[in-house]
């Protein structure tokens, strides 16, 4: 729990486009645009790495670098 805990919470593209938000049971919830919910699973941090597997068994992992999420060719800021 201590090493997700700086992760928990809200990741946005720019212009929210696509969101994650990351929940202290280590599921979330992956939106893109307006659909609120379009992959649900969980993940796993270790260190700066991130790994997810959604409910479909789809795979993908991240980096955390600087404050920013690296995800996907994707770049995620957290939200307040």
């Amino acid at each position: 729990m201590a090493e997700t805990k700086g992760y928990i919470g809200m990741w946005a593209t720019k212009g929210e486009i696509f969101a994650t938000n990351y929940y202290p049971n280590n599921c979330y919830d992956e939106a893109r645009g307006d659909k609120k919910t379009v992959y649900q699973g969980d993940y796993r941090i270790m260190g700066n790495h991130i790994d997810y597997k959604d409910d479909a068994g789809f795979t993908v992992d991240g980096e955390y670098r600087n404050g920013i999420l690296y995800h996907s060719g994707m770049i995620l800021y957290k939200e307040n």
